[in-house]
């Protein structure tokens, strides 16, 4: 095996493991929960330790439950989470012989990078600095809009929804969520662009930076395929949720709160997890929609959870177009490589099995207990997505069940990401074994 790719994946899986870790410990000091509390189990500091770390937003007590000490810990792990994996893979993505392979697109080792400093410290301090300008605009934007709705604590509000938002978070200081600023669109569109900046991938950004300050005569291949494609599903969810929640959750809206909030409803599984309307109020349309929104997830390289935006089209684009005699596909006046298609499939399949194992293992444990499949299959989708969302299930859980969704959320996080570095072994890369003949179909 190759020991690049044991070393990538040791060293972020301990990474995470030792954030979990102590983010546990910590939530179980007393300063986390009020004295009158009684503390906080140990199954539920894990939960939400893993949960905020793996920036998914899923919780088992709620946030306003913690006190300051206790919330300022979820804020650090929702922080050092996406950072983390940011730069993880942002670093493995631009270091010449160093990318994903499930996680590029065939053109990424030839896409322009101009200008797109090589050395480990200047990435990651540009990540840092990136992360943390654009938090602290969204904090400035929503800091007035929380003081001018009464919010207790405004400042600390503000930076931790914008911290949140932009990590994909999902957590909120609100016992629910954004539901009280469903008839505030800036507080929803503030919400939203947070979202998809932190999901539309590191090195987008970048190059859309180095665009606008016209270091670079255009954007590369992968830049503008991300968001043609973010662009396309945040529009086509939006306007399905336009009219499949009209009469239903946003009943009442004027147009314009009902505009903001099915934007607002196509972008939060992407994979946020705040909720301006009631998840389990939902059409059952809807509930769907969102799942395949929550599985999809974001953009390659970003702080967003899922399967990405790029493995989805290229496992479409494989479904409905033939390969070429060297089983390549060509698209959009494009070569897609018969490994990069490979990987993706590869990755899908999975992702897709690891799903069905989890929603197995969740059926068995809380199926006794009255769960039904709709809210099983949404949780594990909303756990391995990192998103956040809920059919109001999490909290009735039993602690076989939440065990089966801290492993969902580590292994849509990080431990996918790992198996597939572990899965690239070169041992067997030159041998060529008999053609097995197959009836397919």
């Amino acid at each position: 095996m190759n020991a690049r790719f044991k070393s990538d994946s040791a060293y972020l899986l301990a990474y995470f493991a030792a954030l979990i870790a102590g983010g546990a410990a910590a939530l179980s000091l007393p300063a986390a929960m009020p004295p009158a509390s009684g503390g906080l189990p140990p199954i539920d500091a894990l939960f939400t330790a893993t949960s905020a770390v793996c920036v998914t937003g899923l919780v088992t007590v709620d946030t306003t439950a913690f006190t300051r000490f206790g919330q300022t810990v979820i804020l650090l792990l929702i922080q050092l989470g996406g950072l983390g994996i940011i730069s993880f893979t942002s670093m493995l993505l631009l270091l010449p012989g160093r990318q994903l392979p499930f996680r590029r697109l065939g053109t990424i080792r030839s896409f322009s990078l101009d200008g797109v400093e090589h050395d480990p410290r200047r990435i990651v301090a540009g990540i840092v600095a990136s992360t943390f300008a654009i938090e602290a605009a969204g904090a400035l934007v929503l800091y007035p809009l929380f003081r001018r709705e009464g919010v207790a604590a405004p400042g600390f509000a503000a930076v931790f929804h914008s911290v949140s938002a932009f990590c994909n978070a999902g957590f909120s200081t609100f016992s629910d969520s954004l539901a009280g600023f469903r008839d505030r669109p800036a507080v929803l569109l503030t919400v939203s662009a947070l979202i998809v900046t932190g999901g539309i991938g590191f090195i987008v950004l970048q190059d859309l930076a180095l665009r606008l300050t016209g270091k670079k005569a255009r954007l590369s291949y992968h830049s503008r395929l991300m968001l043609v494609l973010t662009a396309i599903l945040v529009a086509a969810g939006a306007l399905a949720f336009w009219f499949l929640e009209g009469g239903n959750t946003f009943a009442g809206m004027g147009a314009p709160d009902r505009a903001a909030n099915a934007l607002f409803q196509s972008i939060t599984p992407r994979t946020a997890g705040f909720n301006a309307v009631s998840q389990a109020g939902l059409r059952q349309p809807s509930k769907l929609l969102t799942m395949v929104l929550m599985f999809i997830g974001g953009a390659p390289g970003s702080i967003a959870g899922g399967i990405k935006v790029a493995t989805a089209f290229l496992v479409l684009l494989a479904m409905i177009r033939r390969p070429n005699q060297w089983g390549e596909l060509n698209a959009f006046k494009r070569r897609y490589s018969t490994a990069t298609v490979n990987a993706a499939t590869s990755y899908f399949i999975k992702a897709a099995f690891l799903l069905v194992a989890a929603a197995a293992l969740l059926s068995l444990v809380e199926g006794p207990r009255g769960a039904d499949l709709g809210q099983i299959a949404f949780e594990v989708t909303s756990a391995f997505g990192t998103v956040g969302l809920s059919l109001d299930f999490t909290p009735s859980m039993g602690t076989a069940g939440k065990l089966v969704i801290i492993a969902t959320m580590f292994i849509g996080r990080v431990g996918l990401l790992a198996f597939v570095f572990l899965g690239n072994s070169t041992k067997s890369g030159n041998l060529v074994y008999p053609e097995a003949e197959l009836l397919i179909g």
